[in-house]
């Protein structure tokens, strides 16, 4: 059935006339006649009874008036709702950004806030390797995340920043003297390490283990800040990016308690977008996209 038949049909029954009706759609007569017939013969029965130019209503006729109206109405609100999602004045966004990264795309969340107030933002706070799964199961449109050599074929990616990662270390002479660190030096040092599904946690205990030794795992937190509190108890270390090794330096209670030092060989800490690639990706998900592209984080 032809939802331009049904427009046709009802604009005939409440202009009461085919030259009216052709009028108001800007069609010939002949064209909405074509159209009533043809309605005609999907319902299987006549729809208007004709006499001379005068013409009324059968009981079918009454029904598909009656269900076209309501048929036109939602077909409107359904493009009302397609027009308002491309324009970004309704949706949701379900965003995989792990507590590390919150920090620094604070400014970009609050610009996408402002300039898109009506579309739904949720933000789940996972490792690197929840969050590719979070994208494989469809549970996020979108993540930022710490990229990998090992991402999933279906997952694509998009490079944003690169941090090297830092030793944070008590405050203490030993540690002073030193400008920079390997990972020998730390070797018998207790480790405050992210969760186990963080990728980074995975790349510090590679890092150990091509110098020979597996570390000692004195705790795991998923917050950062946390991390750092722990070392400020005076043993261990801790290896945060350098965007937060920043904050802990401008805090001058932590500057005084902890030292930040460079490690090496380093191990870089790569930031990118990443989203399923066989899968249509939201206009709020590309929206999100090309602002992290084009606004500046906090680096």
């Amino acid at each position: 059935m032809d939802i331009r038949a049904l427009r046709y049909f009802i604009a005939l029954v409440e202009q009461q006339s085919f030259t009216a009706a052709s009028a108001s759609l800007h069609v010939t007569q002949p064209t909405i006649s074509k159209m009533v017939r043809n309605l005609e013969q999907d319902v299987g029965q006549p729809l208007l009874h004709r006499e001379g130019r005068r013409f009324w209503l059968t009981d079918a006729g009454e029904v598909v008036y009656q269900r076209a109206q309501s048929i036109i109405a939602e077909f409107e609100q359904l493009n009302t709702e397609l027009d308002d999602l491309n324009q970004l004045a309704r949706g949701q966004l379900r965003l995989g950004m792990p507590p590390m990264i919150g920090p620094l795309y604070a400014n970009v969340l609050r610009e996408y806030r402002q300039r898109y107030p009506n579309v739904a933002l949720s933000i789940v706070e996972y490792g690197g390797r929840r969050t590719e799964q979070a994208l494989i199961n469809g549970e996020i449109d979108v993540a930022i995340t710490m990229l990998t050599d090992t991402q999933p074929e279906c997952l694509q990616s998009l490079p944003l920043q690169t941090h090297p990662i830092y030793a944070v270390l008590p405050n203490q002479a030993a540690w002073r003297a030193q400008k920079s660190l390997t990972w020998q030096a730390v070797k018998d040092e207790p480790f405050y390490l992210y969760s186990a599904e963080f990728t980074l946690s995975d790349r510090i205990i590679a890092r150990c283990e091509e110098h020979g030794y597996q570390p000692t795992i004195a705790a795991r937190s998923s917050q950062w800040d946390f991390l750092a509190a722990l070392v400020k108890s005076g043993a261990g270390v801790a290896f945060l990016p350098a965007p937060l090794c920043q904050r802990l330096s401008a805090s001058l209670e932590d500057s005084e308690l902890l030292l930040v030092k460079p490690i090496s060989p380093a191990i870089e800490w790569q930031l990118g977008l990443v989203w399923h690639g066989e899968r249509y990706v939201s206009r709020t998900a590309e929206a999100w996209m090309q602002l992290c592209q084009s606004t500046e984080v906090n680096r």
